[in-house]
């Protein structure tokens, strides 16, 4: 009965402005654990789909569930009121789309981060390891510790390919360098608890880690919290074995902002944070003033704003349809590393030298990064 009547008000509130004659095409989006304001992956995906709608006239609407059990659903229901493509946005929506799409075969579906059964369906994947490298590479050339941090969400594979690409580029910057990895829990509800995030970077930092990376979807804040709240590491020089790095010199030189010298000594080191999907580098300016220190070194920027926008574009302008998985990686933007106003100060040009070095290799093949 319950179910019934979460259907029944999904399926009112599709139908809302949509009784015209001439009606233009339709997108559903449903969003999984994490919501479209998580200022991540599903945001990432809300941007790409409101950009596509207004630059090609398309009406997009989103469902958001109270309940992730709900999900299945709002697609269906999208499906129901006669939408042009429903796109289920999260891995754990695979099962939901390919279970509806095998009964409306004139409805175009997509997942993002899986790939559902159908000929009308499609999956956007990507390839985080090689973006995940070129930011683990970053960090290995800045960290002053040589103790670096990896916070993932739900301990599944598709996170395990951030890590073990993060870890490979840690490495081929920094041979020395540790990095210590956790995940904030086995189910989905791992995405959605900032405080289990707070807690592990927090344990990561009192064994020494100075940069913590967080692919944990909403919980990442957490984490991002805590580097801001801490703000540095305390010590006067490098542990043996790390040498002072050009990227060190360089974060010394850039001027810190007012609540990092209330709080830490010129010989503490400071804490930095890698965001993760969309650029969040933006988040770690404590100030509004970009000139200052920011806490985000950069961010993995794994592009589903493009993948959603291709999608839609593809029905909007009714290109061919491709059935099965969409790759997304370096070679074609779908993955990459975020460089702005925000941390320009922060990562010297020998750095930047490297990782377009790395980039590049990657890219012609002569580089294979693991991904698990």
């Amino acid at each position: 009965m319950k179910k019934a009547m979460a259907l029944s008000a999904v399926a009112a509130m599709l139908a809302i402005g949509f009784t015209t004659a001439q009606q233009p095409v339709r997108v559903g989006m449903a969003f999984d654990a994490g919501g479209k304001n998580d200022k991540s992956f599903n945001q990432s995906a809300f941007e790409g789909a409101t950009r596509a709608g207004k630059q090609f006239g398309v009406e997009v609407k989103d469902f958001e569930p109270s309940d992730p059990s709900q999900v299945g659903s709002g697609i269906r229901a999208f499906a129901e009121a006669g939408f042009d493509l429903v796109i289920g946005v999260g891995f754990a929506n695979q099962p939901s789309i390919t279970k509806t799409a095998a009964e409306f075969k004139d409805t175009k579906f997509a997942v993002i981060d899986d790939v559902p059964s159908g000929d009308n369906t499609t999956g956007a994947v990507f390839r985080e390891h090689e973006g995940s490298f070129l930011v683990g590479f970053i960090a290995g050339k800045t960290s002053a510790t040589g103790v670096i941090g990896f916070v993932g969400g739900m301990q599944i594979p598709l996170i395990r390919k951030f890590y073990a690409g993060f870890n490979a580029g840690v490495k081929a910057a920094c041979p020395t360098c540790t990095t210590i990895e956790n995940y904030t829990g086995t189910t989905p509800e791992a995405w959605n608890n900032p405080t289990k995030a707070r807690e592990i970077a927090a344990a990561q930092g009192a064994k020494g880690a100075d940069i913590i990376y967080a692919a944990a979807g909403a919980s990442g804040a957490g984490a991002l919290k805590y580097v801001m709240d801490t703000k540095c590491i305390s010590g006067t020089k490098p542990p043996a074995g790390i040498k002072l790095k050009p990227a060190i010199a360089a974060i010394r030189a850039v001027a810190k902002p007012a609540d990092y010298t209330a709080k830490c000594k010129t010989t503490d080191r400071p804490m930095f944070f890698i965001g993760v999907d969309a650029n969040q580098n933006y988040l770690g300016d404590s100030d509004k003033n970009p000139k200052t220190m920011n806490y985000v070194l950069t961010s993995m920027m794994k592009r589903v704003d493009l993948a959603v926008f291709n999608l839609i574009r593809g029905v909007a302008q009714n290109r061919p349809w491709i059935k099965g998985a969409q790759e997304f990686g370096l070679d074609n933007s779908g993955v990459g590393y975020a460089l702005d106003q925000f941390n320009e100060a922060l990562i010297p040009a020998d750095t930047i030298k490297g990782v377009e070095a790395a980039k590049a290799r990657i890219i012609n093949g002569d580089l294979n990064v693991a991904d698990k």
